[in-house]
């Protein structure tokens, strides 16, 4: 029934009959795209006596009212930091809230739901705090938390080192990626929406449906999961029962992905370039592309500050606002990038 409602959401906004599929696309990544974008560097107030920290996750709220940011404190990390990881924004820039201090060491990952709750991963632990996913209320209160506290592991009731989380609008099933480079385990996590495990799926390794570190997720509007498949340079497409569907490689290596609610697809490329021993794109320039989750073509590019530097240096999260403006998490260079259509 759940799959029923997405695609008839899905046939409503493409055409797209019940017996039409994508066939799977195998063309090349590509650095001569149209880049019909402009780059702001100066959006979003801060907190008094702050500086950007590294940027991990912008996230908007699907109401049209607020932007999420997440950064990882000082020297990207907030073990034992006193400010506060998320920031809370109206569309003008202006800061509306702060909130988060003393829960995360490592905040990665987030997603908001279409209830308005901000949801955040914490990819790394320290045997006190880490590898949860917290639910927040749009207030900053803490409404559910997925994981032990300050323990790694496998199985149902434990996480380790969780990349990113997205939420089924239709039932709000809680779907987690994890790890990150060189985890413990490599899977989704299926959970139903009062945190109830239901199943996980993947394995370290490069053929489909196995994964090596998957980075981010998100869904489109017939509930597939795009899983962004890093150390494979590719994204993978699930069913949310965990059945493989494609693989796409056209655009790049997927730190981040966001999905608008017309399919537009934007995936930031933050690591491939040269080659620095972890399999990455040798040529290929950093920076987000933007396609169609329906069929997987590719079309624009925002290239990034430093297409081709040596070290991992683009946009790792992406998030779209209501009025199509894109956001750019960068760590290491510690900024947020708003790009505006030219």
């Amino acid at each position: 029934m759940k799959a029923a409602v997405h695609f008839f959401i899905f046939s409503l906004l493409t055409g797209i009959s019940s017996s039409g599929s994508a066939q799977s696309v195998a063309h090349g990544v590509r650095n001569d795209l149209p880049r019909p974008y402009e780059t702001q560097r100066d959006w979003g107030e801060l907190p008094q006596d702050s500086n950007w920290a590294a940027v991990t996750a912008v996230e908007p709220s699907p109401d049209g009212r607020f932007i999420y940011v997440i950064h990882r404190c000082v020297n990207n990390s907030c073990a034992g930091r006193s400010e506060a990881p998320i920031l809370k924004y109206d569309y003008t820039g202006k800061l509306l809230d702060a909130f988060g201090e003393g829960l995360f060491i490592f905040p990665h990952g987030a997603s908001v739901d279409y209830q308005g709750n901000l949801w955040v991963t914490d990819a790394r632990g320290n045997d006190v705090i880490g590898h949860q996913v917290f639910k927040f209320s749009a207030d900053g209160e803490i409404l559910m938390t997925l994981g032990k506290k300050g323990v790694g592991g496998g199985g149902p009731d434990l996480l380790f080192q969780p990349n990113d989380v997205v939420i089924d609008p239709t039932d709000g099933d809680i779907f987690v990626s994890e790890s990150h480079r060189g985890g413990l385990n490599n899977r989704i996590m299926h959970f139903s929406a009062d945190g109830s495990f239901i199943k996980q799926w993947g394995s370290k390794g490069s053929a489909p449906g196995e994964l090596s570190e998957p980075h981010t997720l998100a869904m489109d509007s017939r509930g597939r999961l795009f899983v962004g498949d890093r150390e494979n340079n590719r994204i993978q497409i699930f069913s949310q029962e965990g059945e493989f569907i494609d693989e796409w490689r056209q655009f790049g290596r997927p730190s981040g992905i966001f999905i608008s609610p017309d399919d537009t697809l934007y995936v930031a490329d933050s690591e491939s370039g040269p080659d620095t021993g972890a399999n990455e794109l040798m040529g290929i320039m950093k920076g987000i592309r933007i396609g169609s989750a329906v069929d997987g073509t590719v079309t624009a590019f925002i290239e990034d500050m430093e297409p081709l530097r040596d070290d991992h240096s683009g946009a790792e999260g992406v998030g779209v606002d209501a009025n199509g403006n894109v956001y750019g998490a960068v760590v290491r260079r510690q900024m947020l990038e708003r790009h505006v259509l030219k």
